[in-house]
């Protein structure tokens, strides 16, 4: 045999060695519960990849408006700057020659009225002013001379960048005022007449770009840069009147998106951070359907897998219930057979087992009649030397009881006890018989009872209850009697208060039930259970050792007359008293005559 043959045969005696209930569970878990909780966890990183993908596309969105708006802002003012550059009326009065400083005013209030170029451009949402070499400009207004900005960064960048127009961001500390600008600069001479070195100085409102950004409300933090200068954010760090910052390298590769604009020849960067991850919000975002999920993948199998479980189990530990009953004399069967598969396949062929069994077993029985005529015999002949083992035990406790009364008392009494006693030895010798009606055992007890008064006195008191539809059944001679009778001497002879004994005899689910009761010294649990097994396992030779021999006596006799259809159970607690219930079918007690 090789060795995945050993291995093969190692599982299934395994698996042999299981309970179908395990071997159900086995398979729900390796078959059912673990491809589901692989399922459920990529369904799970799914709901996480997808969740990332929006953020992806979120971020990208946001990018793509902060781009929008921002091209948008800087499109209308290159639109104003191209009016501006193109305006005939402002190149015009940029080649006047002016005479004076007044004359310069002069024109320059007429140049006001007529053109519409002071109000357009000058607002709060951009600060235009028109620098020009032309000598006779007096600082003020919307000119100014060239000559005082040659030296500034922005001049500068326009000169060295060669282009005609550029978008210029700076941060302006000049001791008074301290804040961020962006502006739009561009060369003039629209007509090429010579002033080539004039130039238009657009301020944006830096502020209202910002506003934009920061109203628009983007639930992703985001950075336009210019390198590694931060022009504006929505982190709330920045503001008009604060230095720029920086972005570390560092910071820009944790973006999540970073798209670029061109600006008039400046790169500008948007970067989107990435927001955090957070399952617990993904997780309440998405609780139907993982609620969904464990309900149809993990709840709905379990019930129905034990339903299955319990389907075959519940059947099966019938069929093996009456299996363990095989020792009896006949076969059980099964009360009822539930559906309609293979185990209910078995459980029907059993019972048409069961029922040919036992028609063999009535057969035989028939059949060998005879022979167990000669052991009832045999048996009715240990019965007679059994109740003859009772009638010296029994006479003594009697005659004892007259002796004690006759000494402590001196009286004539003793006549009425001797009547009872005569009764009752009356009743004992009769060899005719071993069964009586369950009316005569009464009036025996009465007898025995009031006889037992004359010893204990006011210490006993009896009361003994017997349904009329009762009295007419048969039992073993003695049977209650000797009940009483243990009742009485073990029961009361150690005891000093008063007590009762409670006979009754009543019919209850189809059983005759014999009940005795005393409230005497009572017994141990464990005293109480080897007393009850003993009786309801008795046999010829447990009399033989002279172990309660009146009791067991008596269970052996009823054993026998009922076929050992009889129930034994006795409940007893050490000074309360003791109760016996002997309990038998009453097709088993219509089987006795006397």
């Amino acid at each position: 045999m090789d060795a995945k043959e050993e291995k093969r045969n190692f599982l299934v005696d395994w698996l042999n060695d299981l309970s179908l209930g395990r071997k159900l569970m086995l398979m729900q878990v390796i078959c059912v519960l673990l491809p589901l909780l692989i399922t459920d966890s990529a369904i799970w990183l799914l709901i996480l990849y997808a969740e990332k993908k929006a953020a992806l596309q979120e971020m990208n969105n946001v990018a793509d408006s902060v781009i929008y708006t921002l091209n948008d802002t800087i499109d209308n003012a290159a639109d104003l700057v191209q009016n501006i550059y193109s305006n005939r009326y402002i190149n015009e009065f940029m080649k006047v020659e002016f005479d004076s400083h007044l004359d310069y005013y002069e024109k320059y209030v007429r140049f006001t009225k007529d053109s519409f170029y002071p109000v357009s451009v000058n607002n709060n949402r951009y600060n235009t002013v028109i620098y020009g070499d032309n000598p006779g400009i007096v600082n003020g207004g919307c000119f100014r001379r060239l000559e005082e900005v040659v030296g500034a960064p922005w001049y500068r960048e326009l000169e060295t960048g060669g282009r005609e127009m550029i978008v210029f961001v700076s941060y302006s500390n000049n001791g008074f005022t301290k804040q961020r600008k962006v502006s739009m600069i561009r060369r003039m001479d629209y007509y090429h007449k010579g002033y080539e070195k004039s130039v238009l100085k657009m301020e944006l409102n830096y502020s209202a770009i910002s506003r934009n950004i920061i109203n628009a409300k983007y639930s992703e933090t985001l950075y336009v840069c210019e390198g590694e200068t931060i022009l504006f954010s929505n982190d709330g760090r920045g503001g008009m009147h604060v230095p720029f910052m920086r972005m570390s390298k560092e910071s820009m590769d944790k973006a999540g998106v970073h798209k670029s604009m061109n600006v008039y020849g400046s790169i500008w960067d948007v970067y989107v951070m990435t927001p955090k991850m957070d399952s617990m919000a993904i997780l309440k975002d998405n609780l139907p359907l993982i609620l969904f999920l464990i309900c149809v993948n993990v709840i709905v199998p379990f019930v129905l897998m034990r339903l299955i479980n319990s389907s075959f189990t519940q059947r099966l530990k019938e069929l093996d219930k009456v299996l363990e009953d095989v020792d009896g004399e006949e076969l059980k069967q099964l009360p009822r057979v539930r559906g309609r598969d293979e185990i209910s396949v078995l459980m029907a062929s059993y019972n048409r087992m069961a029922e040919r069994m036992n028609e063999l077993i009535q057969t035989l029985y028939i059949n060998r009649l005879k022979s167990q005529e000669m052991d009832i015999a045999r048996q009715k002949a240990e019965l007679l030397v059994l109740r003859s083992q009772i009638n010296p035990h029994f006479l003594f406790n009697a005659l004892e009881s007259i002796r004690m009364h006759s000494v402590i008392k001196k009286e004539f009494e003793t006549a009425d006890m001797v009547q009872k006693l005569a009764l009752m030895e009356r009743q004992n010798v009769e060899l005719g018989n071993d069964f009586v009606k369950i009316r005569d055992e009464i009036g025996f007890i009465e007898a025995y009872l009031e006889l037992q008064k004359y010893r204990f006195g006011e210490r006993l008191t009896y009361e003994i209850c017997v349904e009329e539809d009762c009295k007419d059944y048969w039992i073993p001679k003695l049977t209650l009697v000797t009940f009483v009778e243990n009742a009485c001497a073990h029961g009361m002879e150690n005891k000093t208060a008063a007590s009762w004994v409670f006979v009754r005899v009543y019919k209850e689910k189809g059983e005759l039930v014999m009940e005795i009761e005393d409230t005497g010294s009572g017994m141990d649990e464990e005293k109480c259970r080897q007393f009850v097994e003993e009786m309801s396992n008795v046999k010829i030779e447990m009399l033989k050792e002279k172990h309660h021999v009146g009791i067991l006596n008596v269970a052996l006799r009823l054993r026998l007359a009922a076929n050992s259809r009889v129930r034994f159970e006795m409940s007893s607690e050490i000074g309360v008293g003791t109760t016996v219930v002997v309990s038998i079918p009453l097709d088993a007690v219509e089987l006795i005559r006397g």
